[in-house]
Parts: structure tokens; sequence; C-alpha cells
């Protein structure tokens, strides 16, 4: 399979924002899945002062050829100032699995 794979991954301020832009991201063919981790703590720096915060984590499946619109609408629908939004290249999978991620985000 010559197509290129993408995790990526980014934090919510709750389970029902992630889940509300998750869903319009699938419904739109942007990703095939993701998984939400309702509760992760964070801490962080932010404005000078260190936040400790419980947010949701999602872990999103998708095409390298749907990054780019993935990273825009993700960050237009995010409702943080400066949202996580991490990605790393899938280097080897299950042939079947990548090819439904494939067909999902077509």
């Amino acid at each position: 399979m010559s197509e290129e794979f993408v995790i990526a991954f980014s934090t919510f301020p709750d389970v029902e924002t992630a889940r509300k832009i998750v869903r319009e991201l699938v419904e739109n063919s942007t990703i095939a899945c993701a998984n939400i981790l309702p509760s992760v703590e964070s801490v962080y720096c932010w404005k000078e002062e260190v936040e400790t915060n419980t947010e949701a984590l999602a872990i999103f499946k998708l095409t390298a050829a749907r990054y780019s619109e993935f990273e825009s609408r993700l960050r237009a629908l995010h409702p943080y100032d400066v949202p996580e939004i991490i990605a790393h290249k899938v280097e080897h999978g299950l042939p079947e699995y990548l090819r439904w991620v494939s067909e999902n985000c077509a």
C-alpha cells in the first residue's frame, strides 16, 4: 500500500466538545475515526502561569492526504486559542485496517 497515514492527537476542554468535533470530522470524511479518552490530566504553562486541568483527549486516524484539511478544520472548530494538534506518520499497520481508513477518508 503506497498511501501514507497519520495519527493525530488533540485535547479538548470536555468530552462533549471532543465528541461534537470528532463527529463532524467523521461525517465530512476528513478523518476515518477517532478515539476519545474522556479524562486526562494536563499540566502546562499558559500566559506565564502553570495550569492543571482535566481535559478529553482525541486520537484521530486519517490519510496524510487529508491532513492539511484536518488541521484547518480542527483549528477552526476548536475552542482553544492555541489547540494541541500533533501528528505522527504511521510507519506500520494492519493492511486491512489502513485500507478501511483510506476508504473512509475518500
